[in-house]
């Protein structure tokens, strides 16, 4: 073929494999990125061409896959598990390549990588699991109470005006429960799905916070609880999803309200920080860091670890007994880490509990949590 044919075939290629959904990595023979599409940029931003592809994508499964197809010229499929910035999960097919395709900017590539994201397919499966274990197990309890008064109603309380209106009441509770629950429990499932994904909106935080704190102050005043906000004036725009950064802060604001001490002050402060990481030794990332702090009775610091956990409660007849469902910093850690932030609970008995959460202002996906 003559050069100018071979030059316009390769354009084509370049073009085709730019439009494939899932990404797709080209690498020389010297083990560097020769070409990225699309796909693997928004996964990867930190790959680079010219640079070696086991500097951001640092799993030995892949190495070996790689030193084989390299060395025996054949086609190789495994599946690959991320651990950082999150957990994700993919196919790969590494396929030699023929003779004549030059990516652009580089020298002849010899290797192609074809990745499928198994992510959302792999956490779909540990929640039907969990599901079984634990939700079942949380739903059974008001169920069963349902079809005690029910029954009850239908037979020894029918005529008994006073027990009737009891009973109506409690099942009411119970039924207001079960919502709760089924509600946080597709929250965290949607999350879940998505949390592979950064958001890629920008969002003003101080207004998600002056408007949580508006709709909570009826919550907040039934128990003579006060909302502080103490934001900087000059916040900067987080890269995030405006209706998920709501919920995580309704989630913390409400915490607070309900297990703070009653007659006391919920102080929310928002000001600029850094996290770790970025490209270079050292660098760090612009953030803005939000604190929720409530002045209850603290919790043991034996569950600090463990309180993200699904369905895990400290105490949890006292969590029942005010509507908790179990889930709500779980719903929090999930949508801090889609957001590449990090979360911190702090806590000291009988002087209260300080959550923060701190998110960067611009996206970067290189920063190990």
């Amino acid at each position: 073929m003559e050069r100018g044919g071979l030059a316009k075939t390769n354009a084509i290629l370049t073009e085709a494999l730019e439009a494939v959904p899932d990404p797709v990595i080209l690498i020389d023979p010297r083990r560097l990125v020769s070409f990225t599409n699309a796909a693997a940029r928004q996964v990867w931003p930190m790959l680079q061409i010219g640079r070696p592809l086991f500097f951001t994508l640092r799993m030995p499964d892949l190495v070996d896959a790689v030193e084989r197809v390299m060395g025996q010229g054949v086609a190789v499929d495994l599946e690959i598990y991320e651990k950082t910035p999150i957990e994700r999960a993919f196919r790969v097919k590494i396929l030699p390549l023929p003779t004549g395709y030059t990516a652009p900017e580089r020298d002849q590539p010899v290797m192609m990588l074809m990745l499928h994201d198994l992510t959302a397919e792999r956490r779909l499966e540990h929640m039907r699991v969990d599901f079984v274990a634990n939700a079942s197990h949380e739903l059974r309890t008001p169920l069963s109470s349902l079809i005690g008064f029910i029954e009850t109603l239908r037979g020894p309380a029918r005529d008994d005006a006073k027990a009737r209106e009891q009973f109506l009441e409690v099942m009411h509770q119970q039924a207001e429960r079960m919502a709760r629950l089924v509600r946080d429990l597709l929250a965290l499932s949607t999350i879940e799905m998505s949390e592979h994904l950064p958001p890629s909106g920008e969002i003003a935080l101080g207004n998600v916070l002056r408007n949580v704190a508006d709709a909570l102050q009826l919550q907040a005043s039934a128990r003579g609880v006060v909302i502080d906000l103490q934001l900087d004036k000059t916040l900067p725009t987080i890269i995030g999803d405006g209706e998920q950064l709501t919920q995580l802060f309704q989630n913390l604001i409400v915490n607070a309200i309900r297990y703070g001490a009653a007659e006391s002050t919920v102080t929310v402060t928002a000001e600029t920080t850094v996290l770790p990481g970025g490209t270079g030794a050292g660098a760090e990332i612009p953030a803005v860091r939000v604190s929720v702090a409530d002045k209850g009775e603290g919790i043991p610091k034996e569950h600090l670890p463990r309180l993200t956990e699904r369905f895990y409660r400290v105490d949890a007849a006292r969590s029942r007994a005010v509507g908790g469902t179990g889930l709500g910093l779980a719903i929090v850690k999930h949508i801090v880490s889609r957001h590449r932030g990090l979360l911190r609970i702090e806590s000291e008995l009988g002087q209260g509990t300080i959550v923060s959460v701190s998110l960067p202002t611009r996206r970067e996906t290189s920063r190990t949590p």
